[in-house]
Parts: structure tokens; sequence; C-alpha cells
């Protein structure tokens, strides 16, 4: 009678210890009203684009079946003294249609500071080919930004993640 008992007790602590909730923490969005560009003459400075790939699936065992992915764009200052200027952030789908403009308005960055663009999981619209083009201005031709993508995607008890890095074009 008490090895039931303790096997009832066993269970009950093993189902109750299974739902523990994990806490996430919401990350504050950019404030890209407060990032406007006020008085600054950008005309003056050095211009340049870059082309950040990134998926919002990515196919496995057939083009039928995919993986959704969350993408966080990391757009990155890695000057430790110069504000870099992003003008422009275009997000492409595979069909290259620009879908999705971040930027209305010139932001700036401030040295070291890093910003990011947040695509859910849910938000299929890119596809396997998406991508961004930033348009950005610098003082000091010798810091560029950095862009980065990270795609992550967790089923059950199977994890993917991989990053990818952006490249100037002309």
């Amino acid at each position: 009678m008490m090895k039931a008992v303790f096997k009832i007790l066993f269970i009950l602590l093993l189902m109750t210890s299974c739902q523990n909730k994990t806490v996430v923490e919401q990350m504050p969005k950019v404030n890209w009203e407060s990032k406007k560009v006020i008085n600054q003459d950008l005309s003056v400075m050095m211009h340049g684009k870059t082309y950040l790939p990134v998926y919002s699936h990515i196919y496995h065992t057939q083009e039928h079946k995919t993986f959704d992915l969350t993408i966080t764009v990391g757009i990155r200052n890695i000057s430790v003294s110069d504000t870099v200027y992003i003008t422009k952030a275009d997000y492409f789908n595979t069909e290259g249609h620009n879908i999705r403009q971040y930027i209305k308005e010139p932001i700036f960055i401030k040295p070291m500071e890093t910003i990011e663009i947040v695509i859910a999981e849910e938000d299929k619209e890119g596809g396997s080919g998406a991508n961004f083009m930033f348009d950005w201005a610098v003082s000091n031709p010798n810091n560029h930004p950095l862009f980065e993508a990270v795609m992550i995607s967790t089923y059950g008890q199977q994890g993917l993640s991989f990053t990818t890095r952006g490249v100037e074009v002309n």
C-alpha cells in the first residue's frame, strides 16, 4: 500500500514539475521617432549600400516542408567615436518585391550602439529568399556599419539557428 502511495505522489510531482512556464522577457522596440536625424547635413558624408540576406523559412526533407524562422536583424555601429546614419532599410521578398520600409526618415546610431529589426516567425511574407537593402552615411570612411541577421526556430525538442552578414554593394 505504501508503495502505491509513493508512486502516486511521484507521478503527481512529475506532472506538476512539467507545468513550469518559462518567462520570456520582452526587449523594448526601437523608438524610431527618437532616432530621427535633426539638423544634420548628410549630403557631405560618405554614402554606402549594404545587402543582407535573411530567411523567413527554410526547406527540410522536401520543397513542401518548411521551418518557419524568427529573424533578428542587427544594425551595428562598430565605431567607438563616430555616429552612423541609416537612410533606408527596405525589406524584399523572394520575388524581389519591396514589401516593407522600416525607415521613413534618416536615423542615427550612436557609437557602439546596435538597433534591431525583428520579424516574427509567423510572418512568412519574405520567403526563403528574403533580403534587406540598407542605405547609410558616415562621416569617417573607415567606420562602416555592420549588418547581421540571426534566424532561429524551435519545434518541440529541435532547435535551429544560423547567421548571415551584410555585403556592401554599389
